[in-house]
């Protein structure tokens, strides 16, 4: 009775480490494929070359102020040829120089009343009007820019901003930047792979970071979304950096 326990306990005990050894074999080959399904390399490719602004857009305001609305008016509309003048003897022609709206609407001022108390009055009208000029001929904007302070010494009450310079040609910019960029990234792929010992595969995916136009010298923050673009130089640096994916194979 004894032996025959044994005997079937032996069995169980063989048949037992028997799917042990199988289910682990099974294990081990999914484990494998899995593992060869998700082997794969990451590396960020760069790209940048110089560009240069091709055309400026500028922005020049002046204002006004008149104790009535027909005065204010009035103002505006004599002041208006004080600058027309200076645009035209910095060489812009007429279809270089748009105009907005004339904008009048009350003049508020903070003062203090008898009690101390800071409140907002009306005291006549304020005028507005603002040009814009864009031009291709990137000399005469800086000149003309660069002529802005003895135009307020003359007492002409404007205001303005400093030109922008920008790029006309950006897609195709980006597009040459991406191709160089994926070059690059496969080039330092080859390179850990080849130290790594395997072989480089087909690429898995392929994702573009931020496009930046910089000024020359500029750094890049890595945490600007979307990238940057510098509008107060000529001369720029556009950069364009992208991750991808490769397969790697033994």
């Amino acid at each position: 009775m004894d032996r025959g326990i044994s005997r079937a306990l032996v069995i169980l005990g063989l048949l037992l480490a028997v799917g042990m050894s199988s289910a682990a074999l099974i294990m081990g080959l999914q484990v494998r494929h899995i593992g060869s399904g998700k082997q794969s390399i990451t590396v960020k490719g760069l790209a940048e070359k110089p560009v240069k602004a091709d055309r400026a857009e500028w922005s020049i305001s002046f204002a006004v102020t008149g104790k009535t609305l027909p005065e204010t008016l009035k103002n505006l509309r004599e002041t208006r040829p004080a600058l027309d003048g200076f645009l035209k003897t910095q060489g812009f022609s007429a279809d270089e120089i748009s105009s907005g709206g004339e904008n009048i609407g009350p003049n508020m001022i903070t003062e203090e009343n008898a009690a101390g108390q800071m409140r907002s009055v009306q005291r006549g009208y304020a005028g507005n009007q603002t040009l814009i000029i864009k031009s291709r001929a990137l000399d005469k904007m800086q000149a003309a820019a660069a002529a802005i302070p003895d135009l307020l010494a003359s007492g002409l009450p404007i205001s303005s901003n400093a030109p922008s310079y920008l790029v006309s040609q950006l897609e195709e910019v980006k597009m040459s930047l991406i191709a160089d960029a994926t070059k690059n990234a496969q080039l330092r792929a080859n390179e850990f792979a080849r130290t790594g010992g395997v072989r480089l595969g087909n690429m898995r995916s392929a994702a573009q970071g931020a496009f930046y136009i910089l000024a020359p010298g500029a750094s890049v923050d890595s945490a600007e979304y979307g990238g940057t673009y510098d509008k107060g130089t000529i001369d720029k640096t556009a950069r364009v950096v992208v991750t991808i994916e490769y397969n790697i194979e033994n």
